[in-house]
């Protein structure tokens, strides 16, 4: 008799911990959703700030008077000038795509200033088939480029590896651009102005940059609210 009025409690006390446990575990996962999306909204405000900054910079640059190039200068997108010679044996090829989505290369060529400073030069954009043609280079015993000073951003994660041995190149690491050159360069490329030019393609630089992070943030934000009055509504109800 002892034994089952035993047994009993302890199944009644076994469910009633089962039933907690339960809970525990669902308000804990409702929890972790929330503050999963709360933080992805806040993400995508610091994005949205980091963003806005960005296009004043480029509003700032394209008004900008060209100054003479030199390696100190730390102005993102500071029209420069300057004039010296082109390398373009070891300039190298970025896979890129253009305004239309077609798959080309960015041609960015090292550049000596006649101030003895060396410097990456964007040229512009090229079709996969005149890689290896000369057309594309035009030597001169000095050139004059004039252009936007754009900063080097490290590569994301899922970015692949430079291949120098091809000289296909997926994001402008300056390690590798140093066992390739030679040269240590700054942090800095010029991407080249030049209406004249048609091969390669100078890159066109505006203010029209995608900024839907309010949008994203709003989005997230929405989400956790939602999760949190369902959350109060089926709690309220049973």
């Amino acid at each position: 008799m002892l034994f089952g009025y035993s047994f009993l409690l302890q199944f009644i006390f076994g469910e009633v911990k089962l039933k907690l446990k339960r809970i525990f575990l669902f308000q804990l996962f409702v929890a972790l959703f929330i503050i999963l999306f709360c933080a992805l909204g806040t993400w995508q405000l610091y994005r949205l700030q980091w963003k806005l900054e960005l296009i004043s910079e480029i509003t700032f640059g394209l008004d900008s008077t060209p100054i003479r190039y030199s390696n100190s200068i730390k102005k993102n997108y500071q029209r420069v000038v300057t004039d010296g010679v082109y390398n373009f044996k070891n300039q190298i090829f970025l896979y890129s795509l253009n305004e239309k989505g077609k798959p080309g290369y960015d041609v960015i060529t090292p550049f000596k200033t006649i101030d003895n400073e060396e410097v990456l030069v964007n040229r512009g954009w090229i079709t996969e088939e005149f890689k290896s043609s000369l057309e594309i280079n035009n030597p001169k015993d000095n050139a004059k480029v004039t252009g936007l000073l754009r900063k080097i951003y490290k590569p994301n994660i899922f970015k692949p590896e430079n291949d120098l041995k091809r000289n296909i190149w997926f994001s402008v690491n300056l390690k590798d651009v140093k066992t390739l050159t030679g040269v240590q360069f700054n942090n800095f490329i010029i991407y080249l102005e030049d209406q004249k030019t048609t091969m390669p393609t100078p890159k066109k630089i505006t203010i029209d940059v995608s900024n839907n992070h309010l949008k994203y943030a709003i989005t997230w934000y929405s989400i956790a609210i939602s999760i949190l009055f369902y959350y109060l509504y089926f709690r309220k109800k049973k």
